[in-house]
This record gives C-alpha cells, structure tokens and sequence, in this order.
C-alpha cells in the first residue's frame, strides 16, 4: 500500500491546513483493480512513466496499468473522488507529454491492445492501448487496413480521436471518419457506447475532439481492401524546393483518391538501404502510395519520375504494413521534441517561397516538415457532420525538430519557430490537433471553429468537471 497527497484540493474555508497534508491511501485502489498498480520507489516507476518525447519528465503519483474496463472505470473514480489530475496513456506519442503528468494519476492501457477483425464486415475491433502496427498486422492477413497515420509506432487512441491524416485519407476518409462506435469510461464511472445510434452526441464529439470526453477503450473501424502498395520515395535535389513542391501540389490535387502523397524536406538517414552517396545529404522528397491496380503503379507514379530526374526513386510494390512503418526507425522513442502545425488551403507562392527559405535547414535527419494533403475522401463529409472542422482545407503542415541532445533545445526551438512564424500569416488559422505543441485556448478554439460551441456543451453533459484536461483541451460550457 502507497500513500501520497492530493494535486489539488477544494478551497477550505475555515483555513484548516491539516487539509494540505492530507495523505491518500492506494490500498482501495489496489483493491480495485486486476492490473499493476506503480508508485514512486516503485523498480517498474520510471519505465511505466517514460514517454516518447524526452523532454518530458513527469513523476506520477501512481500509475494503474489497466487489463480491463473495470480497471479503468476503479482508476477514473479514485481520480475524481480524491481530486487528482488524470492523464489517460496509448502510445504516449503526443509531444505535449499529456499521458503523464505530475504528483496525478496516469491510466495506462497499454495491456488493453487486442484487435479482432471481422473479415465479413471488414469491421475491427481495437482496444484502447493498441499502436497502428498491431492494427496492421491484424488486418494485413485479410486483405485489410484501417486509415491511420504514417508512424506504425502511433498509438491508435490518440490519432483515431484527433483525426487521423496518413496514407489511405484521400482513398477513405480520416481515421476518425472511420469509426463506427465506441466504448466510453466517462468522468462520473459510467460505461457508454457512443455511435451513430446511441448516445451520439458523444459520437459526434469523439471523431476529432480528442480526449476531452472519456476513457475509450475499444474502437470499432471500417476497414478497406488494401494488402499490397505501389509507393515509396522520390528524393530531389533540394536546389529544386520550390519547383518540387508545385510538383506535388498539382501532381495530388489533380490525383485519384487512390493515390495520395506528402512533400517533405529531410536528411537522408545515414542508413541503408539509402545509397551511400545521399546519406546525411538534406533533400525535397515526395512519398507516394498507389492504393488501385498495382500493374498501374509505375504509370500513376510516371510524372514524379519524369521531373527533375530525381536522386532516388525508391517506388516498389510494398505490403502496406512495411510501407507504414518505413519512417519507424527514424523517429524512435527517447528523442527531444517540439511541434508547430497549421492548415492550407492551397500552397500559394507565398507558403512555397517561406518553405524553401526555412526548410532547407532542417537542423537532424530524425526531423520534419512535412506537407499532408487532407482532399479527396476527406472533403466528402461535412465540416459539421464531425468535430473536425477543416474540411475544405487541402493540406495540413507540420514543423517538427527531433534532436537527441537536449543541449540543442533552443536551436531547435527557433528554427520551428522562425519557420512556423513566416508561415501562419498565409495559414488558414486553425491546425490538426494532432500536431499542436504548446498551444492556448485561442488556438484551441481556431481548430474547431464553429464546432467549438457544439463541443463545450457535449463537454458539460459528459465532464462538467473537466477530469480530463490533459490534453488539447475543450473547457464544459
């Protein structure tokens, strides 16, 4: 048995300060629950509070790693009832470090991760704790996938619930446009299942809104016919930014939903099977997914050929699992992160002209800029029918320096910034909340637009205390 003290606590009006040193018992906890219960002192404590962002250094006051619903529903109440912040771990790849957090409690699910594909309905089943790669290998055998990210390290929570933009979005929507229900531990204990059916206030909330409403635990998706791939990357000289990436831009505007591709300026990891000659060499790339025919592959992919001549053409059929989790091994866990993110319209000359400026100087090869498009399928449901808003936006940038040593910190820092700061004028104004580091309400707000109002009273009716805070939060109405 642990005990430790409260976050927060309640004004107390008669000035009593036995209050501040009151001390919390875990024995009802641990009572509780089936799954390890981890305290300070704890040998398993700093793994179990490890995130994927190095900077982030959060000491829990415990951590519950959850086997099952009952689990979860026992960790949220001893939260609320004892006044505790409460953080809600996946993948813990968000770079705000929101699945941990101070003196608090953290629901770690990352032993609920079991998929169950249903071949028939091309339906699946993924539980709250899974990454994309379990996902993927589920579903690999049947001819299947789900649309997630392009990281297969992802977990499944955080990106399905602020979205989802990868590989299949042009082809099949967002993630989140491909949820079909969920099952919800909500702040009063309470199990609910949230679909178009029932309870679908929630529903609505929970496809772009984050984690501002529950514990989800298990997801239902929509799975497409997708097994083996026409994709990889073309690499450019970096002389040739601009025109590349109008290249890009009117090469994916004008593409089939079964193609889609993102532009970006990288380093060429030191690594093979990159030849020797590009290693650590800074370049304009494109990489490219044919999700139709495969026979029509090279042809569909012909006009990225064609142009510059590229420095590589690294295009082969691939499984889509492998072509998911390619970028893996260059962002592993354990590096320093720092994010800016917007929404485009359409890259205009301005916003191309800003890119080759800042891009270029992409500070590691484990760094981003990345250039997604968000048309095709996307476009296809209305901006209203989820909470993510920004559906006549065409593509969505991401600024991301990943370093390994913490003493580049504020290097790092500057160039997002710099970047970022000459980009947003020509931005759309709001951004994936998937990519936002560090952001304020306004900025918040500016991402869900008209939906924010809809959001913060669907916020009141499920957490009016807001129990779950950490993260891009929507405060109750």
């Amino acid at each position: 048995m642990s005990s430790f003290k409260p976050h927060s606590q309640p004004p107390n009006p008669e000035g009593d300060t036995a209050l501040a040193t009151q001390q919390v018992s875990t024995e009802q906890l641990e009572a509780a629950v089936r799954g390890a219960v981890i305290t300070p002192g704890d040998s398993r404590y700093d793994d179990a509070r490890r995130v994927y962002n190095a900077q982030i250094d959060k000491r829990p006051a415990v951590i519950v790693q959850c086997v099952d619903d009952a689990d979860v529903t026992a960790t949220v109440n001893f939260a609320r009832d004892n006044d505790l912040d409460l953080s809600i771990r996946g993948g813990s790849h968000n770079p705000n470090g929101f699945a941990v957090n101070d003196d608090g409690v953290v629901i770690d699910l990352r032993l609920m991760n079991s998929v169950h594909v249903d071949p028939a309905t091309k339906t699946v089943r993924v539980q709250g704790g899974c990454l994309w790669g379990d996902v993927d290998h589920a579903t690999h055998q049947f001819g299947l996938a789900v649309p997630s990210g392009i990281i297969s390290t992802t977990g499944v929570a955080g990106l399905a619930l602020g979205g989802g933009i990868g590989y299949l979005t042009r082809k099949a929507g967002l993630t989140c446009d491909n949820l079909i229900s969920a099952d919800v531990i909500t702040a009063d204990g309470n199990r609910l299942t949230a679909s178009a059916n029932e309870n679908d206030d929630l529903y609505w909330a929970l496809r772009g809104g984050g984690g501002n409403f529950g514990v989800v635990t298990s997801f239902e998706f929509q799975a497409h016919d997708v097994h083996t791939v026409f994709g990889g990357p073309f690499f450019y000289d970096v002389k040739k930014g601009p025109e590349v990436m109008k290249l890009f831009r009117d090469f994916i505007m004008d593409a089939p939903d079964d193609m889609t591709a993102f532009f970006a300026y990288l380093i060429v990891p030191p690594a093979d099977p990159f030849p020797a000659e590009l290693q650590n060499k800074t370049v304009a790339a494109i990489i490219c997914a044919w999700t139709g025919p495969l026979e029509k592959g090279p042809e569909m992919t012909q006009p990225l050929r064609d142009f510059g001549p590229p420095l590589m053409d690294g295009t082969a059929e691939v499984p889509f699992p492998a072509l998911n989790s390619a970028f893996d091994g260059a962002v592993p866990e354990g590096l320093q992160h720092y994010w800016k993110a917007d929404f485009v319209d359409d890259l205009t000359d301005p916003l191309i002209a800003t890119h080759a400026k800042h891009g270029p100087n992409i500070p590691t090869f484990e760094s981003a800029m990345h250039i997604y498009p968000v048309n095709g399928a996307a476009h296809r449901v209305g901006k209203t029918d989820t909470a993510w808003s920004y559906r006549e936006a065409n593509f969505t940038h991401v600024i991301a320096a990943l370093f390994p040593d913490p003493a580049d910190t504020e290097a790092n820092r500057e160039w997002v910034r710099n970047y970022w700061d000459e980009l947003s004028p020509n931005s759309s104004g709001g951004a994936y909340v998937n990519f936002m580091h560090e952001e304020d309400q306004e900025r918040i707000k500016a991402s869900y637009r008209d939906n924010y109002d809809r959001l913060a009273k669907i916020k009141a009716k499920y957490d009016p205390s807001n129990l779950f805070h950490l993260n891009q939060n929507i405060q109750p109405a």
